[in-house]
């Protein structure tokens, strides 16, 4: 019976998510918020419809999910892209990713809370939720030189975020009295080994793309690269995230077919997310939105400043599109997910005595931003007149 409950929740789930998508495409809502809520509902926290069985492979669809995102954002990142808009990916990214941290840090330790959490809280707020992002993205069609700069800039957070985290990691612990490096050196060996794997796989995969059989890529080939690169990275503690967005990298550049092998993945791929994005709702823990406080609202209000601020200044700085209303990069980077609750896990075991308040903020503030931010990076990308420019059928030879 529980083989039978199993296939049930997975076929509803799976009309759920083409439901989504039609309310989606009526309303212009975004389909992933559509889906948290479906995850929500069904879950846990009120209706608890879904077989612990099938929660229960919550981490491993997540990471089939995102490995299958990374892949895809490290596709955007192709010579004509780099050569064209490098220069601004990197600095509003950067911007973002700066400004956030200190506006974060500099507003809770004015609120009297103590800097070894301040900074902590800072660098979690510098983490996105690229997978809630590129969504957004496919969903709205949308297509242009904001677009291009804003995949760009989600595939890079990541990498900064990793960074700036591992700085207040060991910059707190100073404060408290219990420095170490440990996790600085792990940061690093985190994002070049992480590249560096990504790079191992996928070059010689781009290269033999479409060679080892005559013709076009198969889905078998590009599945195969992708999970390959994702397990690898998951054995060797490395980042799954930053491996697949390297991988893809090194695919788009190098591979004979150069778009074909993501045009696989995109067709396999939703499947996939509407599981990630149901489940991600049922794991959320709606009771923690009460006991956020001052500490969480003061957190999400400098966390959404800290955005703002820093993606208009980034692209004041780069002159680049939308500079004129620039502050939409930072309102497209609101989503908040995996990767800042995985920064809190460590750092509540590094910093038991702030284990509570840092976890309760991450899993608070991550229900708040997974529900507003895909909706606001929607709102974003019609702002900047970019919604409905793709064609329904993107394939290149």
């Amino acid at each position: 019976m529980e083989t039978a409950y199993i296939l049930m929740a997975v076929g509803a789930l799976l009309l759920t998510g083409m439901l989504a998508d039609e309310i989606g495409h009526r309303t212009r809502l975004p389909r992933v918020t559509l889906l948290i809520l479906c995850g929500l509902a069904a879950g846990p926290a009120f209706l608890d419809l879904l077989p612990l069985s099938l929660t229960g492979l919550y981490d491993t669809l997540s990471v089939l999910a995102l490995s299958m995102v990374a892949f895809l954002l490290g596709g955007k990142l192709s010579k004509v892209h780099l050569k064209n808009s490098g220069r601004s990916v990197a600095i509003i990214s950067a911007c973002a990713v700066a400004v956030t941290a200190v506006i974060v840090f500099a507003g809770l330790s004015a609120m009297g809370f103590p800097v070894a959490l301040a900074l902590i809280l800072a660098a979690l707020a510098t983490a996105t939720d690229p997978a809630a992002t590129n969504d957004v993205i496919r969903q709205d069609r949308a297509e242009g030189p904001f677009t291009t700069i804003l995949s760009g800039i989600v595939a890079l957070d990541d990498i900064w975020g990793i960074l700036v985290f591992a700085i207040c990691l060991t910059a707190a612990q100073t404060f408290l009295g219990t420095a170490g490096t440990g996790a600085l050196y792990h940061a690093i060996w985190e994002v070049i080994g992480s590249i560096l794997l990504g790079v191992a796989i996928g070059l010689p995969g781009g290269f033999l793309s479409g060679r080892l059989r005559s013709g076009d890529p198969t889905l078998a080939e590009a599945l195969g690269i992708v999970f390959l690169t994702a397990g690898l990275a998951l054995w060797l503690d490395l980042s799954f995230l930053l491996a697949g967005i390297a991988c893809g990298a090194m695919v788009v550049n190098s591979g004979r077919h150069h778009s074909r092998p993501f045009h696989e993945i995109e067709h396999i791929e939703w499947p996939f997310m509407i599981f990630f994005f149901v489940l991600a709702g049922a794991s959320l823990q709606v009771d923690l939105l009460v006991e956020l406080g001052a500490l969480g609202t003061g957190y999400v209000l400098l966390r959404i400043a800290g955005r703002l601020l820093g993606g208009w200044l980034g692209g004041r700085l780069t002159g680049s599109p939308g500079t004129r209303d620039s502050y939409l990069y930072g309102l497209s980077l609101l989503p908040q997910a995996g990767v800042a609750l995985g920064m809190a896990l460590v750092a509540a075991e590094t910093l038991p005595q702030f284990r509570y308040e840092i976890l309760t903020v991450a899993i608070g503030s991550t229900v708040v931003f997974e529900l507003l931010g895909p909706a606001l990076t929607q709102q974003a990308l019609r702002l900047a007149g970019e919604s409905g420019k793709a064609a329904e059928d993107t394939r290149e030879d």
